[in-house]
């Protein structure tokens, strides 16, 4: 699994490094986000906490493993040896609460107790608890819990992972926004240079004022600054990017060289996949998300808890009952209480019940709590839905009106361009022009971006729900 795992980042790391030419390194969002999911320690960790509840599975398990004991002894005073002994003993503890007992002794010595039996002496008990522990008890209630725990740190593994991935997957498309600001006011740059140059031109030729070259070149060195601002921009979101991407070994990918995305923001499927995402999350239950999964099974721990301290209200009531056979003496079981027996009753009571009745009002109130929560989290989650939902056709509305703008601005500037080669404008009206154009373009990027991680912020909750 482990080579398997290397061979898909080798793949993936060449798959982004030689995609577009061999100078330039370009990555796409599927292959940023299969990083992030295979390599991101989080994301790690995350998994490792499933591996952690199923060992917690088997620890509790441990709580019914069979108990294999031996005892040597011996007791010598001034050359009189009082006892020698030898103990064997298997102890087997049972779903209900019940204990069986077998075991082998043997004693031997001059001082040994009027109760004790000389020789090799065969024993088989059992243990049953009458009042307390009988229908739970706390070995019973830590596995019921481990288990409970298991779907619990898989719910919250879950929905911890689709977060991270939502954050990883919203950076990226930050990125491409910053690119694509760049490009646009390199774009800026590049023509106001061309228009700066042509205006000198036309100075030196006695066509323009001076006045016209300081105009030109005020608004290119604008778009210089813009520029450079956009750069930097870029450079700090690829840094951020980079806090996402790991190797194998939870090893930092160091980037040899600037990377740029393989994606724009206009090829994405979310405008033409949005409205069946809609469509999918009006059919999906509040009850079936893993947030509220994950606090169901927390009640079922917590009811757990609440049972097994109900247990304190019973008396501690527990009978004892051993069979015991000499060696090489033919066995004789029934009947039970003739002879060759031992058994014991044993009872405890606790007289005010103070810390019964405290521990039980306190598994209660946790209890209450945990559906407070409940209530709180499934409030909090078809708000969000519902919040990104308005989100999602309030920006692709705008996205529609924003391109209609675009056309209109540009019909402008190029009206102003025409009416300025004819002497019937001035390069102060199409800078402003320009401007405005400039600025609706970086807008409408902006509605793409918040459109985008709108729609991926109610994709991972669909990913969220269990159904």
């Amino acid at each position: 699994m482990r080579k398997q795992n290397k061979f898909f980042l080798i793949l993936i790391l060449l798959s982004f490094q030689y995609s577009k030419a061999q100078d330039s390194l370009t990555l796409s969002a599927q292959e940023f986000i299969a990083v992030v999911k295979n390599y991101h320690p989080l994301a790690l960790k995350y998994q490792l906490q499933n591996k952690m509840a199923q060992t917690e599975v088997t620890k509790a398990r441990g709580g019914f493993d069979p108990v294999l004991g031996g005892k040597l002894g011996e007791k010598n005073i001034d050359g009189t040896q009082y006892y020698r002994q030898k103990n064997l003993e298997l102890g087997i503890p049972t779903w209900y609460g019940i204990d069986l007992t077998a075991g082998y002794q043997h004693l031997e010595g001059e001082k040994l107790n009027s109760s004790d039996t000389k020789g090799g002496l065969y024993s088989m008990g059992i243990t049953v608890p009458l009042a307390k522990n009988l229908l739970y008890d706390k070995r019973r209630a830590i596995l019921d819990q481990a288990k409970f725990a298991i779907k619990m740190t898989e719910a919250e593994q879950t929905v911890l992972t689709n977060e991270l991935l939502l954050e990883a997957e919203n950076t990226y498309w930050e990125w491409v926004q910053s690119f694509e600001i760049y490009l646009l006011q390199s774009k800026a740059v590049n023509i106001n240079k061309k228009r700066f140059s042509l205006t000198q031109k036309t100075f030196e030729y006695g066509e323009r004022p001076a006045i016209d070259t300081v105009e030109a070149g005020s608004q290119l060195q604008s778009f210089e600054i813009q520029q450079k601002e956009a750069y930097l921009n870029f450079i700090r979101n690829t840094q951020k990017l980079q806090l996402f991407l790991w190797k194998d070994n939870q090893e930092i990918y160091e980037m040899a060289k600037l990377i740029y995305p393989a994606n724009q923001l206009s090829d994405h499927t979310a405008y033409s996949d949005f409205e069946f995402l809609l469509q999918e999350m009006d059919t999906k239950k509040i009850d079936t998300h893993w947030s509220v999964l994950y606090y169901d099974q927390k009640h079922h721990i917590l009811e757990s808890e609440r049972r097994l301290k109900w247990q304190s209200f019973l008396p501690k009531l527990d009978f004892t009952y051993n069979f015991f056979n000499k060696e090489n003496y033919k066995a004789d079981y029934l009947p039970l209480f003739d002879s060759n027996f031992q058994y014991g009753l044993k009872l405890e009571i606790p007289v005010f019940q103070r810390e019964a009745r405290a521990n039980y009002q306190m598994a209660k109130i946790k209890i209450e709590q945990n559906q407070l929560d409940t209530q709180v989290k499934k409030r909090e989650l078809h708000t969000k839905i519902e919040t990104y939902k308005n989100e999602l056709v309030n920006y692709h509305a705008q996205i529609n009106l924003s391109k209609n703008n675009l056309v209109n601005y540009q019909k402008l500037l190029t009206a102003e361009e025409i009416r300025y080669t004819n002497g019937e404008s001035s390069l102060f009206l199409i800078n402003s022009r320009e401007n405005k154009m400039i600025d609706a373009q970086e807008k409408f990027i902006s509605l793409q971006t918040k459109f985008l991680k709108s729609f991926n912020k109610l994709k991972w909750m669909k990913e969220s729900f269990s159904l």
